[in-house]
């Protein structure tokens, strides 16, 4: 398996998407079984507990979401966060761990204005409030 995934014509859509219209905020994006690109396996508007709720918990998976928080003076305030999911059951199946961190350092380029990057194996990196934390 090559080490570098492409994003799908539809992952970049939903990611313009997300960008652009606001109408959801959270694209989930997974390896295609049969090719090397990143497909959508979730777009929608999600509250926190239903995203930790879509994470599979033996595979990884890469995640842009838009935070929405309070800042200390009260402001509300929407923060887009990129996350590579890589869960401790997952292992290293077939080289998806390298793929997958080939992808999440692409991303990063390609989502230029993603200020807050994280890797986290488990839900309990990714609480709420941990999360608010990293953005404000």
């Amino acid at each position: 398996m090559s080490s570098r995934l492409s994003l799908s014509e539809g992952a970049s859509e939903a990611l313009r998407h997300m960008k652009g219209t606001r109408q959801i905020n959270a694209v989930v994006l997974r390896h295609a079984d049969l090719a090397d690109v990143l497909v959508v396996e979730l777009e929608a508007n999600l509250t926190h507990d239903e995203l930790l709720g879509a994470l599979p918990a033996k595979e990884p998976r890469l995640v842009v979401y838009e935070l929405a928080f309070a800042s200390r003076e009260g402001a509300h305030r929407h923060e887009q966060l990129l996350i590579l999911w890589r869960p401790t059951a997952a292992g290293d199946d077939g080289g998806q761990e390298e793929s997958y961190t080939a992808a999440y350092a692409s991303l990063k380029e390609t989502l230029g204005d993603v200020r807050v990057h994280l890797t986290a194996e488990d839900t309990d990196q990714l609480t709420y409030g941990k999360l608010v934390d990293l953005v404000r």
